[in-house]
């Protein structure tokens, strides 16, 4: 029989979908779901993104640009021009979501074997892309006890090697909801220039900050333009996540001629999704406002649900709409199967998401899952009520 490559026997299973066999029996037996696990918001996709798809006269799907469109992208620069961002249309490549942009920079700036540092936990699909690309991730450990706050910014600088290319962040961070300081920013930006490095940010939570705390993009006024690369999506802006659209943005540009390639073997990005993508950049700020606020309503009443369970410890987010919460088991993984398989309350159980899988360092992170927040209040409140049901009967 022919061998898988070795490859693809390393790619790890999704922490968030590999659980999803278990939802789909338990759905099968009757059993209704609390989706934590997963950041697909419940909030509605703006009405004009909507309509531009079904009032479109288009009498063929063509393709498009393997960039993109000229005309999005130079609406998507408009739109960064209101962040304090100042970039041109052709400082952008138009990607199949932000995965395929993630995969795109990875590509284009790292070879085999050479080393990405990030801060653990982070995205879980950054262990996917490194070993599809080739590259070691180098973690920088952050810890539930300090509310996942960065270690000082120099334990950064004493893990860079000869082989290190880039530093990647997630800000606001998915899982851990963690928000970078300007001061972080700049501390970052002067070892990515000293060592001369790539500072890779996935900044698809920028509409996303809480508490009065602003969000500061890596485009901004800090020196980076030879030096950074920002990953960005729609999916969790506009709650349009199927539409699969995102972007890679440069000002550097050996990577955005690089990163064309890549996109050129690809052919281009969905036609009708552009359509719908760019009429979303017409959204009024008061959409964003309301979501907002309803996400530090559910934050809010999350954290203080959770907070009410013993042995539980939960830090509080700064930003994007997830937390990562420590639970008194050896093993959530095996827990999550369970709430899946054996538990139920009134007919309902939870789906949560293990958090090992998002650290790249072994064993760490079993006691931990990550919850999504993407339900309503009431949704959330009856969820944790069964999450604490759970964890008096569960046996390890």
């Amino acid at each position: 029989m022919p061998s898988i490559s070795q490859k693809g026997l390393k790619m790890p299973e999704s922490p968030i979908r590999k659980l999803v066999p278990f939802a789909e029996i338990a759905s099968k037996k009757g059993k209704s779901i609390y989706h934590l696990n997963i950041g697909q918001p419940d909030i509605k996709t703006p009405e004009v993104a909507l309509k531009a798809v079904a009032n479109s006269n288009l009498t063929t799907i063509e393709y498009s640009r393997s960039e993109g469109s000229e005309e999005y992208r130079t609406k998507i620069a408009n739109y960064y021009s209101k962040h304090d961002i100042h970039v041109k249309h052709d400082d952008i490549i138009v990607t199949t979501g932000g995965s395929e942009a993630l995969l795109f920079a990875f590509g284009s700036i790292m070879d085999t074997d050479d080393e990405v540092i990030i801060p653990e936990p982070f995205y879980a699909n950054y262990n996917g892309f490194s070993t599809a690309s080739g590259v070691t991730i180098v973690p920088v450990i952050s810890k539930i006890e300090n509310n996942f706050a960065l270690p000082a910014i120099e334990e950064f600088e004493k893990l860079i090697t000869p082989k290190t290319k880039a530093i990647l962040i997630c800000n606001p961070g998915n899982p851990t909801g963690y928000l970078y300081s300007k001061e972080e920013i700049e501390k970052l930006a002067a070892i990515v220039k000293k060592h001369d490095l790539f500072l890779v940010a996935d900044e698809v939570y920028r509409e996303f900050a809480y508490d009065g705390i602003k969000h500061h993009s890596i485009l901004a006024d800090f020196g980076l333009e030879q030096h950074s690369i920002v990953i960005d999506s729609v999916s969790k802006r506009y709650s349009m996540c199927g539409a699969r659209i995102g972007c890679l943005v440069s000002k550097n540009k050996e990577v955005i001629s690089t990163a064309l390639k890549f996109a050129q073997a690809r052919l281009s990005p969905p036609t009708l999704a552009q359509i719908a993508s760019e009429a979303a950049l017409d959204t009024p700020q008061s959409y964003f406002d309301e979501v907002k606020e309803e996400y530090v309503k559910r934050r809010n009443t999350l954290i203080e649900e959770l907070q009410k369970i013993d042995g539980v410890k939960v830090a509080k987010p700064k930003g994007a709409f997830y937390c990562i919460v420590e639970l008194p088991v050896k093993n959530s993984d095996h827990f999550a199967k369970w709430l899946l398989e054996s538990f139920e309350v009134d007919g309902k159980t939870i789906m949560v998401a293990p958090a090992a899988g998002f650290y790249s360092t072994p064993n760490v992170g079993l006691n931990q899952i990550r919850i999504a927040y993407v339900l309503k209040e009431e949704s959330l409140i009856d969820a944790i009520s069964i999450l604490k049901a759970a964890l008096k009967v569960y046996k390890d």
